[in-house]
């Protein structure tokens, strides 16, 4: 018994330190790993006292001292188990109940070292006896209280709504359970019921049940996060368990070649063939051991390098934000190993979007901004981890119902523009390797989907667009039609209304000019003043007429250029003749050369009367009073120029590139002269354009205006 006491004093031991050393350099930030690390302790004194307590050769003082101690550090381990079972199924017992578990154990710490608990010890064979006390009830009181608290907070655990924190508890039961109850039997119940203290090193072998649960509590449901650094142990500890066999083997194997005791030179050359050949397989068989443990305990294990990498070609697949959303969470859920995976994204227009693996959990919007409230308390949190949520019990609760053990944030700035969730592990639990791999992806995410959201935009709004711009050419097809309808309505009546007023205005014309000239009776000098000015205004008027007629032909196509052979020189000085008379009343006053000998041309001689005359007669109405207006008619590089020039109103710059136009109308022309046309000069053009010639223009406002055209000669002649 002795021996196996032993054997199983140093392998608890070992582990206690191991499982102690491995916690430490993961760190103790976790309140879990601090509760499991003072069990470890206090398991680990409570086992050095009870093997050092039963070791029959020493003094009685020490005896008696290590037995009261070792009634101590029953106490504490069973009250670090305790906390430890309450963290680890992340379970919250009301004050009251830890008011109570601490008072029992200080009660039991105190009781542990009164001489009324343990009065004395003696030996009983092969082990140490104890001489219980009056209050020694009470103090194996607290034990029970405290082992069936234990039991009791495992029971509870089991049936958590977590499936991790309800796996971890199972384990825990099973192995706690035997450990708590080998350490009753044979430490409390069999001492106290016979008396008999043999059995009591057989406690040592409940810390093997507990490494064994807890170990596979590490591998199974990720109870720490030591699984790398415990594996990696195992693995060098292998190898060099190999290497050591191999180096007795060689060695054995070198002397029976080599026989007898070996000299100095022959150890020395065994020496050198051994490390070479240690040396040589060294790294053969770590790796070896490095696959055989990851094959164990690693099936589900991944390089966050190459899901970087998939993720990143999963992330520029496609700019459609939900295949882009179920793509991305297919590929976390099938690294990671989760449940399911998907995302809750905030759109432009109010709406949410959810996407994710084939069997995600959809998220009713008030429970989303709920969560995304969460967030936005603490501007630096990142993920939310359904199992370690300790206060917040109605977040939990949120969480469990929709089966989310954890929620990462997507965040632009401050803003929180969506949401991944992630259900339970498949295999485990998530590790603080998942939280940092899926911290580092979440800004590549946010990148991904704000492009996805604006390429949705985009295409939105030029679909919208693309609505309205149909809707508008069909509209301005239908305006155009009805407004070609009304322009040829319009041409037909100016062509009917101009034939019909012209015949009237003949007649008149032609009374008035008897009128004029006596033919009816004489007329005094003021009727003849009036009767002139009467047969202006009829000439105007025909002139008009003429221009809107001339006007609807050019729209229905019916404008006609009838070439002749014509003396522009004299044309020239005929409408200027004709006009001398108006510009006299302006006290206006034309100076005009003719040239003595001038070519004659193939042109139109009633159109170009009027452009002439259209020329001449705006030099009248805009010139100012007292000034002259410059008629110039030659001959230049093979050309026909003539231009009126006069010191009247100018055009303004910015309106002279649209004066051409038909109806368009200067505004300070329109002011001096309200009731112009604006076809004058449109007709003057078209005249000249179809004569082949090009029209002269130069104007400054207040300065004057110079009008005209050149024609080509060669051209123009027969």
């Amino acid at each position: 018994m002795n021996v196996l006491a032993l054997i199983a004093f140093i392998t608890v031991e070992f582990f206690f330190v191991l499982f102690a050393v491995l916690i430490i350099r993961s760190g103790l930030s976790e309140r879990t790993s601090r509760s499991f690390l003072y069990f470890l302790i206090a398991f680990a004194l409570w086992g050095a006292a009870n093997y050092a307590s039963n070791l029959v050769w020493l003094e009685y003082d020490a005896l008696l001292f290590l037995n009261r101690f070792l009634f101590f550090a029953s106490v504490m381990g069973l009250l670090w188990l305790l906390n430890f079972i309450v963290q680890i199924t992340h379970q919250k017992p009301s004050s009251t109940s830890l008011l109570t578990v601490w008072l029992v154990t200080v009660a039991g710490s105190i009781l542990a070292f009164l001489p009324e608990t343990v009065t004395g010890v003696f030996i009983d064979g092969s082990a140490v006896g104890v001489d219980f006390g009056t209050l020694s009830g009470f103090y194996f009181g607290v034990v029970v209280y405290l082992a069936a608290s234990i039991i009791f907070r495992l029971m509870k655990g089991v049936r958590q709504r977590s499936s991790i924190e309800r796996g971890r508890a199972k384990v825990l039961f099973v192995s706690i359970g035997i450990a708590v109850a080998i350490l009753l039997l044979t430490n409390a119940l069999i001492p106290l019921a016979f008396n008999n203290f043999s059995f009591s090193l057989a406690g040592l072998f409940a810390g093997i049940f507990i490494i064994g649960g807890v170990s596979y509590g590490i591998v199974r449901h990720g109870m720490f996060d030591i699984k790398r650094a415990a594996v990696r142990s195992v693995a060098y500890s292998m190898v060099l368990l190999t290497l050591a066999a191999l180096y007795i083997v060689l060695a054995l194997g070198i002397s029976a070649v080599i026989g007898g005791a070996l000299a100095t030179n022959e150890q020395l050359f065994s020496g050198v063939v051994i490390s070479l050949t240690l040396a040589l397989v060294f790294q053969p068989i770590k790796q070896f051991f490095d696959r055989v443990t990851n094959r164990v305990f690693y099936k589900s294990d991944y390089r966050s390098d190459v899901f970087y990498a998939k993720l990143n070609q999963t992330l520029v697949s496609t700019t459609d934000l939900r295949k882009l959303l179920e793509r991305t969470s297919n590929e976390i859920a099938t690294t990671l190993k989760c449940d399911y995976a998907s995302f809750v994204v905030h759109l432009q227009d109010g709406r949410q979007m959810q996407a994710g693996t084939s069997h995600y959990a959809k998220i009713p919007a008030k429970d989303k901004t709920a969560i995304v409230h969460e967030f936005e308390k603490e501007s630096s949190r990142k993920i939310i981890q359904t199992s370690l949520i300790e206060k917040n019990i109605r977040l939990k609760r949120l969480l469990l119902s929709h089966k989310i053990e954890l929620v990462m944030a997507l965040r632009q700035g401050q803003d929180v523009i969506g949401l991944l969730c992630l259900g339970e592990h498949l295999t485990s639990v998530y590790t603080p390797r998942d939280v940092r791999v899926l911290t580092t992806i979440s800004d590549e995410l946010v990148i991904a989907i704000q492009n996805a959201l604006s390429v949705q935009a985009l295409t939105e709004l030029n679909e919208h667009l693309q609505q309205r711009i149909d809707a508008a050419t069909k509209e301005l097809r239908a305006s155009n039609a009805q407004l070609q309808k009304l322009d040829e309505a319009k041409d037909e009546f100016i062509s009917m209304a101009s034939h019909q007023l012209r015949t009237p205005l003949t007649s008149i014309k032609g009374y008035i000019s008897m009128l004029v000239e006596g033919d009816v009776g004489a007329v005094t000098k003021e009727q003849k003043h009036l009767l002139e000015e009467a047969f202006v205004s009829s000439e105007r008027m025909v002139r008009l007429i003429g221009d809107f007629l001339n006007v609807s032909r050019l729209q229905t196509g019916k404008f006609v250029i009838e070439k002749k052979p014509v003396n522009l020189a004299a044309l020239v000085a005929s409408e200027i003749e004709a006009l001398e008379s108006n510009a006299v009343t302006r006290n206006l006053k034309f100076v005009y050369k003719r040239p003595t000998h001038f070519p004659e041309l193939m042109i139109d001689e009633n159109k170009f009367q009027q452009v002439i005359m259209n020329f001449a007669d705006n030099a009248i109405y805009y010139s100012k009073e007292g000034s002259k207006i410059m008629v110039s008619l030659r001959e230049v590089d093979g050309q026909v120029e003539f231009s009126v020039k006069d010191t009247g109103i100018g055009v303004p710059a910015d309106q002279q590139d649209q004066l051409f136009s038909k109806f368009f109308r200067a505004s300070n022309a329109r002011q001096q002269r309200p009731d112009g046309t604006g076809v004058g000069l449109f007709l003057a053009k078209k005249v000249i354009d179809a004569h082949g010639g090009s029209v002269v223009f130069e104007s400054k406002e207040g300065k004057g205006s110079t009008f005209g055209f050149r024609l080509p000669i060669k051209k123009l002649q027969k």
